[in-house]
């Protein structure tokens, strides 16, 4: 018999004002990121990613803004291996309740055709920005791997260890390009907490190219890891990030076999989510997990069939978990089922030769490739053949 781990809660740590601002198109100002930072707050969300302050004056301000806003988690920014950056994160965020994250060069590919520098001097240029940090009274100095997956074991080790010896109380580890699957990070993964022991900490950034960020998020907290790095709706950098509202419905399902566990409200995802639709215009996905237009809807008349007996037939994921409902919608692929519910809820019995004639008239026939929501054809039905009824919408 498997015995059933124990529960750890994990931190969730959102970048979605940070990595997700970078992508193109995603561009949001000082006060959109302040309102959503609070909303994440309001989520339950471990840490708050404010930005690159040495980036841009938006950044620079933007952290300003919410390390003054936010009272119960602490925020986090970004830097290079540079002690101007890490100077320019605390005067906008000042150290206190304040992740910087010094961002360290963790392969050759990065070393030779980005940087131009040897490993011997990626050490030390993070070594030294770490001991600039910690002199500015730092609270808690995150020292990441940027290119992670692509780095060399031997150099990783350094790299690491350097970083353990210079203080660093938390270690993000960048899947940067996406390359790796879950069996690889996860053994990556593991291979670095060997270097990195507890206390600190170990955090995972999945990029998501193969469409395998969030398993790779899996597979990096098995194997040791504390936290995972994400963003609403999964937006980031070419193929984006890993997503908070799946990691967190995985873990709400699936966390008792995963032994995990996280503080955020479900719920209140949604909304927080379209919220930030709005301020980077970003269109809504038909198909999309947890947040798609028609996550919880189908047009399929044998799947419309037994939800309407019962929907955990093919509901596995529930919606009013996630601040959602779900929708039976009428097209050219329902069938006479959900046809017969609609003509009941109306008070209108056929018989099935007359069963089969309606649904020729009104569905076959008039609904075309596309879809119709179930209660405008309800309220359709009720106006032809139930002149009694109101036509109220079920």
């Amino acid at each position: 018999m498997n015995a059933v781990p124990a529960v750890r809660r994990i931190s969730i740590f959102d970048t979605t004002l940070r990595d997700g601002e970078q992508a193109p198109g995603n561009a949001m100002s000082t006060a959109d990121k302040l309102e959503l930072a609070l909303r994440l707050e309001a989520l339950g969300v471990d840490c708050v990613e404010a930005g690159f302050p040495a980036s841009s004056p938006n950044d620079f301000e933007a952290t300003r803004a919410i390390s003054q806003a936010l009272t119960r988690i602490p925020f986090a920014t970004l830097c290079r291996a540079v002690r101007s950056d890490v100077a320019t994160a605390v005067e906008a965020g000042g150290a206190a309740n304040h992740v910087i994250q010094i961002m360290g060069t963790g392969s050759d590919v990065h070393l030779e055709h980005k940087r131009g520098i040897t490993r011997k001097e990626a050490i030390a240029e993070l070594v030294d920005t770490a001991i600039f940090a910690k002199s500015l009274g730092v609270e808690v100095l995150g020292l990441g791997i940027e290119d992670a997956t692509r780095g060399d074991p031997q150099f990783l080790q350094a790299l690491t260890e350097s970083a353990v010896e210079a203080g660093a109380d938390y270690i993000p580890v960048a899947d940067t390009s996406g390359c790796m699957t879950p069996n690889e990070f996860g053994d990556l993964i593991g291979q670095i907490r060997t270097w990195a022991p507890a206390p600190v900490r170990i955090g995972l950034h999945c990029h998501n190219d193969f469409g395998l960020a969030l398993a790779n998020s899996v597979a990096g907290l098995e194997a040791g890891a504390d936290d995972v790095q994400v963003t609403l709706g999964g937006i980031g950098e070419r193929a984006g990030n890993t997503a908070l509202e799946e990691l967190c419905a995985l873990i709400a399902y699936k966390g008792h076999k995963l032994g995990l566990s996280t503080g955020v409200d479900l719920t209140g995802m949604y909304s927080v989510y379209n919220r930030l639709r709005e301020v980077i215009r970003l269109e809504e996905p038909r198909t999309k997990a947890i947040f798609g237009r028609y996550a919880f809807g189908t047009a399929a008349g044998i799947h419309q069939h037994g939800m309407l007996r019962n929907p955990e037939t093919y509901e596995y994921v529930e919606p009013a978990q996630f601040g959602r409902d779900r929708s039976l919608l009428i097209s050219r692929h329902s069938g006479r089922a959900v046809l017969r519910y609609l003509l009941e809820q109306i008070d209108v019995h056929p018989d099935e030769e007359q069963l089969a004639e309606l649904y020729r008239i009104h569905i076959a026939e008039r609904v075309d490739g596309d879809c119709e929501d179930m209660s405008v054809v309800q309220a359709r039905l009720a106006a032809e053949l139930s002149p009694a009824y109101s036509g109220a919408s079920a």
